[in-house]
């Protein structure tokens, strides 16, 4: 049996998200049929419809920050009910077996295939990794009015949280989250972020709640008076000679910015044995020198979305310190609109699509 679904989509790198019809199949053993009721716009979406990394597979219908209900479950399933909040957000299934797998790190899974994406097929490509393990060649996300996921890659939403606003923190809550929590973040540590876009924004206001002191870097100068009233302690905007003060200031740098840019200017302001850590862009970045590296033992590494314990854990967290991102709800026809507003950096909030604006498109397809 198949499921009547609808969502947008975007048929070549060009191209604009239009309507497309589809099917999903019903849920199977394990899984359960979720009803999507909104669904956050991340910049991941914009890199991936425009096969930014090359390697989309078209048609592609983004969507990773996904809330909805359960309206039906398959046989077995013992961890949602039908009428649950629920969320969806990077992955809907990895391989299971390998040791990240086993150690509960499922983005960082090394099975042939790797995580098998929520929209955008698995994360190699098939025919490169030897045949398709999850039986897809590609996978549809949640710009579209329903899903069905296997119930443990569902999340449990609190009923604290905002319905709207849950949505984002399922990519941009725990990707910065999980550097934070792995890294330790404690009261009295100096945490930087670079960038103040929507991943910048969860990472001042969960590194605030964490007990951390928080200075944000942007280039944009009228993000800072919205930094501030986050509570960040200073906010910096390329000034060379404040920099020059934050001299082995920092216990854990995080760049959230999702396009190339230097690192170097970021390596003289980590503490001894401190880490800057990439979480924004996936793109080759500018050297550093590796001697300020040495001297201080100072590390650069990278953090991928987080697990789905952590992702649970985010959404846990968000609720107990009244803690959501800022969002601006769209209907999904606005949706190209808000593409080009992002690509030109005009917005720090979130974007949110409510579905029920596909309502029309299902009624005619």
């Amino acid at each position: 049996m198949t499921i009547k679904a609808i969502g947008y989509a975007a048929n070549h790198s060009f191209s604009r998200l239009k309507p497309l019809a589809f099917e999903r199949e019903d849920a199977g053993p394990g899984e359960v049929e979720i009803e999507i009721l909104y669904c956050g716009v991340c910049h991941s979406d914009v890199h991936q419809a425009e096969n930014d990394w090359g390697n989309t597979v078209y048609p592609c219908m983004p969507g990773h920050e996904i809330v909805g209900r359960v309206t039906r479950t398959g046989t077995g399933v013992t961890l949602h009910a039908v009428g649950d909040l629920v969320g969806v957000g990077c992955m809907i299934d990895s391989c299971r077996e390998c040791a990240p797998c086993e150690a509960h790190e499922e983005q960082y899974c090394e099975g042939p295939n790797s995580w098998l994406a929520t929209y955008n097929g698995p994360m190699v490509p098939a025919a490169k990794a030897g045949g398709n393990m999850y039986g897809r060649d590609n996978s549809y996300g949640g710009y579209s009015n329903v899903v069905v996921v296997k119930e443990d890659f569902v999340l449990k939403v609190p009923a604290t949280l905002p319905i709207e606003a849950a949505a984002p923190i399922l990519c941009a809550g725990v990707t910065t989250y999980s550097p934070l929590r792995h890294w330790g973040v404690k009261p009295g540590h100096k945490v930087g972020v670079v960038g103040f876009g929507g991943l910048g924004d969860m990472a001042v206001k969960l590194a605030r709640a964490m007990g951390a002191e928080v200075t944000v870097f942007t280039t944009t100068p009228e993000k800072a008076d919205a930094a501030r009233a986050l509570g960040a302690a200073a906010v910096l905007e390329g000034d060379k000679q404040a920099y020059k003060t934050l001299e082995r200031h920092f216990d854990l740098i995080l760049s959230t910015i999702p396009e190339k840019h230097r690192v170097d200017p970021f390596v003289p302001l980590l503490a001894h044995g401190a880490t800057f850590v990439a979480v924004g862009a996936l793109t080759p970045m500018p050297g550093w020198n590796h001697q300020a590296l040495v001297m201080g033992r100072k590390s650069i590494a990278g953090s991928l979305i987080g697990s789905i314990a952590e992702t649970q854990d985010v959404l846990d967290f968000c609720a107990e310190h009244g803690i959501a991102p800022d969002v601006e709800v769209i209907p999904i026809q606005q949706v190209n609109e808000a593409y080009k507003k992002m690509k030109a950096g005009e917005v720090r909030f979130r974007y949110v699509i409510d579905i029920a604006s596909l309502k029309p498109e299902l009624e005619e397809a």
